[in-house]
Parts: C-alpha cells; structure tokens; sequence
C-alpha cells in the first residue's frame, strides 16, 4: 500500500514542479505589473487584483487533474472555492476603495494560507513541501496584517506585490525541492 501511495506521488510530482514554476513566474510578472500600475485602484489594478485569486482557481484545477489519486482533494477543493469566492469579493471590493480591497484579500489571504498549509502537510510524503508549509503560515499572518492595515489613513496595495512576490519564491522552492526528492526517488 505504502508504494503504490509512493508511486502515486512520483508521477505527479512533474506536472507539480511545472505547475509551481508558472506559479512563480505569474506571481513575478503580476507584482511587477502592480507596482508599475501605481497606488491608484485604476481599471489596469482591478483587473490585476482580480486576475490573481483567478488563476489561483485555475492552478488548483490544473493540480488536482494532474495529481490524480495523489491529490489532497479536500483542500484543493476548498482553495478554488475560496479563490473564486476572492476573485468576486476583490471585484465587488474594488468599488469602493483599496481599504476594502485589503480587508477581502486579508481575509483570503488567510483562510488560503491555512488551506495551503493542510495541502502541504498532506503531501509531506512527496518532498519539498516544507516551502508550501511555512508560505502557508505566512500567508495567514500577512493577511491579518493586510486586514490591520486597511484601517489605516493612507492603504496601499504595494505590500499585495510583496505578498505575491514572496509566494512565488516560495513556490519556485517547492519546484526545486521537488526536482531533488524526484532524482533521490
């Protein structure tokens, strides 16, 4: 049983790996466009702001067919109902100003940073996924900080840049992590 579980997880860790390495540079590219688009909730920052809990959607889709019986089903399911429950809710946000921008994606930030850590956790077995563990709790703590600081008199949406950078490297970690655990295996 322990092989055919071990076997499950070698075979999708490839498309895993690949899938992290998009993540990475989607995350690069999407905070560099952030930062150029400047401090105003212009139409270019609401589409942004929307695209990114988007793909995250879509990236849960593409991990979950691609890890077949290996996948974490539960918390793959949960992130896209939350990613698509963010999409909207940053969408609807963005009308009314970036405070309530930050407290959506706060709040997104840390309920999928949870979802994130449990997915981690259960596919310990595969290897490098002590880089999705730790972003996982990150991602929980910076969203309460996005949330404290939407209460502020002048927020800005420069620190959801940092976020997304940070998260991309720590998805390309992962992506390195799974190379070596695949060679070893």
């Amino acid at each position: 049983m322990a092989s055919a579980a071990s076997a499950e997880h070698v075979g999708a860790t490839p498309a895993l790996r690949r899938l992290h390495v998009s993540r990475f540079l989607f995350a690069a590219a999407w905070a560099a466009l952030l930062l150029v688009s400047g401090p105003d909730l212009t139409t270019g920052a609401k589409v942004l702001l929307f695209l990114y809990p988007a793909f995250d959607v879509v990236a849960a889709v593409v991990d979950f067919r691609s890890a077949g019986a290996a996948a974490p089903v539960k918390g793959l399911y949960a992130n896209m109902a939350i990613s698509a429950l963010a999409a909207v809710g940053v969408a609807v946000a963005s009308a009314s100003g970036v405070a309530d921008v930050l407290r959506v994606w706060g709040a997104w930030a840390v309920v999928s940073g949870l979802v994130q850590l449990l997915v981690g956790l259960a596919r310990r077995p595969m290897g490098g996924q002590w880089a999705m563990i730790v972003s996982g709790g990150i991602s929980v703590l910076a969203g309460a900080s996005f949330i404290r600081n939407a209460s502020q008199d002048d927020p800005s949406l420069t620190t959801l840049a940092g976020y997304a950078t940070l998260g991309g490297i720590f998805f390309l970690a992962s992506a390195f992590r799974l190379s070596r655990s695949t060679r070893k295996g």
